[in-house]
Parts: C-alpha cells; structure tokens; sequence
C-alpha cells in the first residue's frame, strides 16, 4: 500500500462516519412515507414526511413567534445556569465547609419533578408563565453545570497545587491559572448537557402551565394542535424541537473544540 494513500482512506472513513447520521435519516423518512402511503394512514394518525414539511413550510407564520418564544426560554435558562453554576462552583471549590452546606439542596432542586414545581411557580407568580418557564428551564440545567465544574475544580494536579503553594500565589491567582483551565473541559462537557435539558425544561414548562397568547411557545402550539386533531401541526412544532435540540448539541460541541483545540486531548485530531 502507498503511503500516501492513508490519508485519503482516513479522511474517506471521517465524511463517511459523518454522513452516515444522515444516510440513516434519509431511508428512516423514506421508509416512514411509503409506509403511510401504502397503507393509506389517515393524517390525524399519523401525517407522512412530506405533509409535515409542507406544513412547516405553509404554517411558518403560526409556528415561528412559538419557536422564538422557546429560544428565548431556553438560552435564557442556558446562560442563567452556565453562570450561576460555575459561579457556585468556584465558591464550592473555595470552601468544603460551603459545599458539604449547600450541595446537598443543588440534588434538591435537581431531582424536583418540573410536574409539581410548575403549578407552584405560576400560582406564586401570578401566571406570569414566561419567568415560571425560565426558571424550571434553569432548575434542569443548572445541575450538570455545577457538578461538572465543581468535578474540573478538584480535578487539578496535586503536584500543581504545592508549586502554587510554593510560590504563595493567591486564591485569585490559583482560581485563574490552575483551577479554571482544570475545570474548563468539565464545564463545557456540563454545558453541553445542559444545552438540551434547557430546551427540555422549557417544553415540559409549557405543557404544565398551558400557556396562552404571547408566552405560548412550540409545547402550547403542540397541545392545541392535539385537541384539534391537527397531527401535521404537531408533527411540524415536534421537528422544530428536535432540530433545535440537535443545532444545540453541536452548537456546544463546537464550540468546546474551539477552546480546547491547542491544547486538551479530548479535542485532538486521533
């Protein structure tokens, strides 16, 4: 074999490994429409792909105020929990006796099922269903955040920590230039998990409040359209959520490459 033929067959198995998503989504939809078709299913069971994107497509001005409405939700939610964890994170980090205090009650709001905060939050509100969505949004994602953050923060080398010992740096200076590039891997990796749950936290916040007129967003649209037997409607707002939550993913993804890229392993070219 030619060397120089390696490189070739590499980059070949890279695009091939990246197109296969893709591959699999074509004869999945492909497959999904004969289906429909042949057996003559009714569009209020179940509509094929093509009626979906034609109703994307014709309906874009009922589906698109709902869709910003969700964004706006979620990266809200996103950037609350992505600064409010690291912040915690650093004072945990800080402080055992503040962590061993407060961890505890991070769990807390971690595992409060949204189905039972959510009435809660909008009967002390006052139905004012757009700060009751964004904060059940922030409750889900700001855990992966503090956790993997405060996991970054203790993960630094000890032989790191005595140098910085050594040369009396200070607690600004250790946070800075040991802890911080430490913890950067595990908070983007947190991010990234947050990202999603983010955008889930805002739909389920929306099925549980129902709410109406300006702070509707795509789960309202979605419940509406289910009491109308509207099925290409919620097939339609249901592939907004999921092409949001894929855009998302690989939003963070790339984004964690551009910061590790020169210098951490999980961003190396194998």
């Amino acid at each position: 074999m030619n060397a120089r033929e390696l490189p070739t067959r590499s980059a070949a198995v890279r695009w091939a490994q990246r197109l296969a998503p893709l591959a699999v989504g074509l004869v999945v939809l492909g497959a999904w429409e004969w289906a429909v078709r042949h057996w003559e299913v009714e569009p209020y069971v179940v509509p094929a792909p093509s009626q979906v994107l034609a109703t994307l497509r014709e309906r874009w001005s009922e589906l698109a105020p709902a869709w910003a409405v969700t964004l706006r939700t979620m990266g809200l939610a996103l950037t609350a929990a992505a600064v409010s964890g690291a912040l915690l994170a650093a004072l945990f980090a800080s402080s055992r006796w503040v962590a061993a205090s407060l961890f505890p009650y991070a769990i807390v709001l971690q595992v409060t099922p949204l189905v039972a905060i959510a009435p809660l939050l909008a009967l002390w509100l006052r139905s004012r269903f757009e700060w009751v969505h964004l904060i059940c949004a922030w409750i889900v994602a700001f855990f992966p955040v503090l956790s993997n953050t405060v996991a970054g923060l203790r993960s630094a080398d000890r032989a790191h920590h005595d140098l910085f010992t050594l040369y009396g740096a200070s607690p600004w200076a250790r946070l800075r230039l040991l802890l911080a590039p430490s913890a950067l891997p595990y908070f983007l990796a947190g991010l990234r998990i947050a990202g999603n749950l983010s955008l889930v936290g805002a739909v389920v916040a929306e099925f549980v409040t129902g709410a109406v007129g300006d702070e509707s967003g795509l789960a309202s649209l979605i419940l509406g359209s289910q009491m109308r037997l509207d099925t290409p409607m919620v097939f339609a707002a249901l592939t907004l959520v999921s092409l949001t939550g894929i855009a998302v993913y690989f939003a963070l993804g790339l984004l964690s490459y551009l910061l590790l890229r020169r210098w951490h392993d999980s961003a190396l070219p194998r």
